[in-house]
């Protein structure tokens, strides 16, 4: 069972450069999706190690689904010449899917901090791709937008007190949620520039007012760190000498 879930992972490079081959991309676009695949099947199997565990769970298997799609998003916008109609589409179907695998997980009792993980990561590089495919008509501010988290990321390696578990929010799961659906509309170029302009403006605004609170909430709330303890030498006691005690 373990080694058909490592085979089933291991053919997604050769699904993804396929899906390339077929549609016709640039040697690039493969190359992105051969790398892209590659780096899915070998990351998955370092956090399942991590974790302690062997094989993907039945929501694990949808997040990967949903992964593969992101990875043929990424060939079409490496490509350049891509087909709007195909990128709205694989990136519409990844969107909608997050967040069944959470509710698999929960009903089949397989929640797990390797599937939240796993769920986080590939919604945060689809976010990064839509950023990358916009920001060629918007400009390379929206790029803020995909780099976001990943600023917060490497922050939390020379702050680890942003790290700390946050509170539950829906406001920070509408503001997370928006981002994708905004960044889709502007992708599919139904709206005039200049509404797609003031869209992700706002979107970027309410992500930046999100992560705000949450570093401040987060800064209010540290756990100081314990300082170090000093170990003084022991003071100089003189030996008890048998004749220092009267009989």
């Amino acid at each position: 069972m373990i080694k058909q879930d490592l085979l089933l992972r291991a053919v997604v490079p050769a699904w993804v450069l396929a899906a390339g081959v077929v549609a016709g991309l640039s040697p690039l676009a493969w190359a992105t999706g051969l790398t892209f695949g590659t780096a899915l099947v070998l990351l998955t199997e370092w956090g399942l190690r991590r974790a302690g565990r062997a094989a993907f769970g039945p929501a694990d298997w949808i997040t990967f689904a949903r992964a593969t799609l992101v990875g043929c998003a990424a060939e079409l916008i490496a490509d350049g010449g891509l087909s709007v109609a195909w990128l709205v589409g694989l990136t519409g179907v990844a969107l909608l899917l997050d967040g069944l695998d959470g509710q698999v997980a929960r009903r089949t009792g397989t929640t797990s901090e390797f599937g939240a993980r796993f769920d986080m990561e590939v919604d945060a590089f689809l976010i990064l791709l839509l950023c990358v495919q916009v920001s060629r008509t918007l400009g390379l501010w929206v790029l803020a937008i995909g780099l976001m988290r990943y600023v917060f990321v490497a922050a939390s390696w020379a702050m680890p007190w942003l790290t700390a578990p946050l509170y539950p929010s829906m406001a920070r799961k509408t503001v997370a949620a928006v981002q994708g659906v905004v960044l889709v509309v502007a992708v599919s170029g139904l709206l005039p520039a200049a509404a797609s302009l003031v869209l992700v403006a706002l979107a970027l605004g309410t992500l930046t007012w999100s992560f705000g609170r949450d570093v401040v909430w987060l800064a209010r709330h540290r756990v100081a760190e314990p300082s170090r303890i000093v170990q003084f030498p022991r003071p100089f006691q003189a030996p008890a000498w048998r004749g220092d005690q009267a009989a």
